[in-house]
C-alpha cells in the first residue's frame, strides 16, 4: 500500500513540475500580473520597475486597474470633477479594452432649458488612441444631438468633429417601429481617425422646442457615450430605463517605439526582447508591436517569453496518423518520421508515409532526378539571367517615372503615407487583360483609366498617365502625395501605385456608377437624379472640399473640380476625384502663384486673370457645379445663345432678373421644394462672386448645405407650396443681403440658426 502512495506521489510531483516548466511568464519577475480579474501583461505594470515606462503604469486600486490618463467630467453650472478610467482587458496584440462613461442633457420643465449636462474631457498619453475602426459614437433621446472632437487645445493633430442627431417618432413612442438604431430615439456614426485628447458631449431638445411637449415629458434626457461596435444594441425598453451610471467598452490601440528599423538600432531599447520573437509595424499611427514567431507562444516583451510550442503533445501537427510519429523540435517546430517499413516525409500535405521501395527504382530515380536537376538549372540560370535584365529595366522606368522624386516626398509626408501597395506589372497586365481596350472606362487630359479585377476579386480603376516629357513627372507623383495623405469617405481611394513600366500607373478603388456629368447630360448613360440626390451630391462634395481645404495637414486646392471629376458609387455617395492638377498650399501662405489650370467653364474668372490660386478658387469652381445641378445644364455650350453659353453668367443674370423658373432643370422642378431651391440658388450665387474674398469657405458653404439639408428632412412632408406661391419664390429677386459669411441670412435662417445653436449646445462645456 505505501508502495503505491509513493509511486502516486511522485507521478503528481512530476506533472506538478512539468506543469511548472510550460508556466509562462506575462510579467516581469517579482511583480504582480494581475489586478483582480484583469492579467496585467508586460510592457503594462502596477509599478514604475514592473512596467516599460510611466505610459504603460496601471493603477491598481481596490482590485480594479484604471489606465494613466486625464480625464475630466464637466457637469453644467459646476466645477469638473476627475473621473478614472477603467481597464476591462489587455492584449498584446496592440489593443485593450476601457470602460467610458456616459454623457447626458436632461429638458427642465420649468425654464425650457438643459440641466444636469454632464460632457468628458480625456487625455490618453501616448501611445494610446481610439479605434476608429471597432469604436462608434451613439447618440439617445429625442432631438438630441452628440458629438465627440479633438480637444484642440491639447491635441496636435486636429479631425472635423463627429455629430450624430436622434430624432423624435410618435410610431416608436407607439411601440410600431422597429427599434432599430437609424436615427429616430437612436443614432450610431463612426468616430475619426486616431483620437487621443478629445471630448464627447450631449445636448438635449437642441431645436428650442417647448418643453412641455410630449416627447420632452416622456423623454426629457438625451445620452451620447462611446462603445465599441456591438457592445450595445438599442431598444425602447433600455432607452426608457436608461442609467446615467451605465459605462460601455472602448476598444484602445497602443504601441511602443516608433517603427521596428528605428528600434532594432538601440538593442537596449528595443522592446522585442525574446530571441523567438519578430517585429512588426503598427498598422495605423506610429510604434511597432512584438510578436512571438511561428511555433512559439507567450509574451515577446519578455526575454524568456516566448516559448515553444509542443505540438505533438496538443495535436496540432500535420504527422501522417497510424504511419508517422510526431516529433518537437525546441525551436518551434517539429518532423515527423514514418514507422518502421515506410518511407516519406510522413506529413498529410506532403510524400506521406508509403511502403519502402526496390533499391533498383530509387536509383533509377536518383539519376533521372540529377537530370531534370541538372536540366532545371540550366534553366533557372537563363531565367536568372533574364529576369536580371528585366529588373535592371523596371529600375530604369522607376527612375525615369520619378521613383526618387516619390520616395522624397513620401519621406516628407511620412506621417500622413496611406499608400497600401506596390503593385507589379503582371499584376496589372493580368487584371486588365493585357491593358485590352474593352476595358478602358475613360480617357482624358491626364490619361486613360481601365478597369482592372485583382486576383482577390477585387474591382479596381487602373489609371494609365500620358507623360510627353519630363517635366510633367511632378504633375503625377503630385497625384500620388496628395492622394497618399487623405483619408475622406468621398474622396476617392488611392489603393497603389506602379513605376515598373515606361508610362506610370496608379490604382483606384473603383466607383461603378460613373461621373455626375454623365447622369446630367448623356441620356444614353443616365440615372434619374433626383433633387434630393441632388442636393445629397452637392452636400457630400461639398464636405470633401472643405475636408481638402482645412483637414488635412496642409492645404490643399484640387483646383479642376467639376462635375465629370465626381464620381457615384454603387450608393450614389459623391466621391471627388481626379488630383492631377492639385496644388499644396503652405501652411504660411494663403495663394500660390502657379501656372494657370483647370477647364473652361468651371475657372475662376480672379484666378485666371492673376494667377494667384487660392481656396476661393475651388468655391467659384463648386458654384459652377451646384448651378449645373440646379439647371441641368452645362458649365459651358456652344448650343446655348451667346450671352447665355457660360452656365455661370447665364445663371446670374437669371437670378438677377427673377427668372430661376425658367432655367431649373424640368426634371426636378416638381418635385424639390422651392425655398430649399432658392437657398440652394444663393448660396451658388455667392460662391460665383467675381472677388475670391466675398465667396464663402468650402466650409461654411458645406455647413449652409447640411443645414438645408437637416430642416428638409424635418419638412419634407409638411411643405406643400402652391403653384402661385411657387411662380412668385422663384421670380422673386434674390436678395442682396444673404451672406454665407453670417451677416445677415433671408431663407436659410432656420437650417443655420438650427446649426449655430447645435454647435453652441454641443461646444458650451468648454
Amino acid at each position: 500500500m505505501s508502495v503505491n502512495s509513493n509511486q502516486l506521489l511522485l507521478v503528481v510531483l512530476l506533472i506538478a513540475a512539468v506543469a511548472a516548466a510550460k508556466t509562462i511568464p506575462m510579467s516581469k519577475p517579482n511583480c504582480p500580473s494581475k489586478c483582480g480579474n484583469v492579467t496585467i501583461p508586460f510592457p503594462f505594470g502596477l509599478t514604475n520597475p514592473c512596467s516599460l515606462n510611466t505610459s504603460f503604469l496601471i493603477t491598481c486600486d481596490k482590485s480594479l486597474p484604471f489606465l494613466k490618463t486625464t480625464t475630466e467630467m464637466r457637469l453644467f453650472n459646476t466645477t469638473d470633477e476627475k473621473v478614472q478610467v477603467q481597464v476591462l482587458d489587455i492584449s498584446l496584440d496592440g489593443q485593450l479594452h476601457v470602460s467610458l462613461p456616459v454623457a447626458t442633457s436632461c429638458v427642465d420643465n420649468k425654464n425650457v432649458e438643459s440641466d444636469n449636462d454632464y460632457s468628458f474631457f480625456i487625455r490618453l498619453y501616448t501611445p494610446f488612441h481610439l479605434s476608429s475602426k471597432q469604436n462608434k459614437l451613439t447618440v439617445l433621446g429625442a432631438y438630441t444631438a452628440g458629438i465627440v472632437a479633438d480637444d484642440y487645445l491639447r491635441s496636435q493633430t486636429t479631425y472635423a468633429p463627429t455629430y450624430c442627431v436622434s430624432f423624435y417618432s410618435s410610431d416608436l413612442y407607439n411601440k410600431t417601429h422597429d427599434e432599430s438604431c437609424s436615427g429616430t430615439f437612436c443614432c450610431e456614426t463612426p468616430i475619426q481617425h486616431r483620437l487621443s485628447e478629445f471630448y464627447y458631449a450631449c445636448a438635449a431638445n437642441i431645436f428650442d422646442y417647448n418643453s412641455t411637449r410630449r416627447e420632452f415629458l416622456s423623454y426629457p434626457c438625451g445620452y451620447t457615450f462611446l462603445a465599441k461596435e456591438g457592445a450595445y444594441n438599442f431598444s425602447m425598453r433600455d432607452f426608457i430605463n436608461f442609467n446615467r451610471s451605465n459605462t460601455f467598452p472602448v476598444v484602445v490601440d497602443w504601441a511602443v517605439g516608433n517603427t521596428c528599423l528605428d528600434a532594432q538600432k538601440n538593442a537596449s531599447s528595443y522592446a522585442c526582447k525574446s530571441k523567438h520573437s519578430e517585429c512588426h509595424n503598427a498598422e495605423v499611427g506610429p510604434g511597432y508591436h512584438c510578436k512571438c514567431s511561428t511555433g512559439f507562444r507567450g509574451n515577446p516583451y519578455l526575454s524568456d517569453g516566448c516559448q515553444d510550442v509542443d505540438e505533438c503533445v496538443e495535436e496540432s501537427h500535420d504527422c501522417l496518423k497510424g504511419r508517422s510519429t510526431c516529433i518537437n523540435s525546441p525551436e518551434g517546430s517539429y518532423s515527423c518520421s514514418c514507422l518502421k517499413g515506410y518511407e516519406g516525409g510522413g506529413k498529410n500535405n506532403g510524400s506521406g508515409c508509403v511502403i519502402r521501395s526496390n533499391r533498383k527504382i530509387i536509383i533509377a530515380l536518383s539519376v533521372t532526378g540529377s537530370i531534370l536537376a541538372l536540366v532545371g538549372g540550366t534553366l533557372y540560370v537563363y531565367c536568372a539571367l533574364k529576369k536580371s535584365k528585366l529588373n535592371r529595366l523596371k529600375e530604369h522606368f522607376f527612375q525615369l517615372n520619378g521613383g526618387l522624386l516619390l520616395q522624397q516626398q513620401l519621406n516628407r509626408y511620412s506621417g500622413s503615407n496611406e499608400l497600401t501597395k506596390i503593385f507589379n506589372v503582371k499584376e496589372l497586365k493580368e487584371a486588365t487583360n493585357n491593358f485590352n481596350e474593352e476595358m478602358v472606362l475613360g480617357e482624358g487630359g491626364e490619361g486613360t483609366v481601365y478597369k482592372g479585377i485583382l486576383p482577390d476579386n477585387r474591382i479596381v480603376a487602373i489609371k494609365k498617365s500620358r507623360i510627353s516629357n519630363p517635366n510633367q513627372i511632378e504633375h503625377f507623383i503630385n497625384e500620388v502625395i496628395l492622394l497618399c495623405q487623405i483619408n475622406h469617405r468621398n474622396v476617392v481611394k488611392l489603393l497603389g501605385c506602379c513605376l515598373e513600366t515606361e508610362v506610370p500607373l496608379l490604382v483606384y478603388e473603383f466607383v461603378p456608377n460613373g461621373t455626375v456629368y454623365e447622369h446630367l447630360h448623356d441620356q444614353s448613360k443616365s440615372l434619374r437624379l433626383t433633387w434630393k440626390r441632388r442636393l445629397q451630391i452637392a452636400i457630400e462634395t461639398a464636405g470633401a472640399l472643405a475636408y481638402l481645404h482645412s483637414a488635412t495637414h496642409a492645404p490643399i486646392v484640387h483646383r479642376d473640380v467639376k462635375t465629370s471629376n465626381i464620381l457615384l458609387d454603387h450608393n450614389l455617395t459623391a466621391k471627388v476625384s481626379d488630383f492631377g492638377a492639385s496644388k499644396i498650399i503652405p501652411l504660411d501662405r494663403t495663394q500660390l502663384t502657379t501656372l494657370v489650370l483647370g477647364t473652361l467653364g468651371y475657372l475662376d474668372p480672379e484666378y485666371f486673370h492673376s494667377s494667384q490660386l487660392t481656396k476661393k478658387s475651388d468655391v467659384y469652381s463648386f458654384g459652377v457645379v451646384l448651378a449645373e445641378l440646379l439647371t441641368g445644364e452645362k458649365a459651358l455650350s456652344f448650343e446655348r445663345p451667346e450671352p447665355h453659353r457660360n452656365l455661370a453668367i447665364h445663371f446670374h443674370s437669371s437670378m438677377n432678373e427673377g427668372q430661376l423658373l425658367d432655367i431649373v432643370d424640368g426634371r426636378i422642378i416638381n418635385e424639390a421644394n422651392v425655398e430649399q431651391l432658392m437657398d440652394v440658388a444663393n448660396i451658388a450665387s455667392h460662391c460665383l462672386r467675381l472677388k475670391g474674398e466675398e465667396r464663402p469657405t468650402m466650409r461654411e458653404v458645406a455647413m449652409k448645405l447640411e443645414g438645408i439639408n437637416i430642416v428638409e428632412k424635418r419638412q419634407w412632408e409638411k411643405v406643400n407650396l402652391s403653384s402661385e406661391e411657387t411662380e412668385t419664390l422663384l421670380k422673386a429677386t434674390p436678395s442682396s443681403s444673404f451672406s454665407v459669411d453670417g451677416v445677415n441670412r433671408r431663407s436659410m435662417h432656420s437650417s443655420s440658426d438650427i446649426l449655430n445653436r447645435l454647435s453652441s449646445s454641443l461646444t458650451s462645456g468648454r
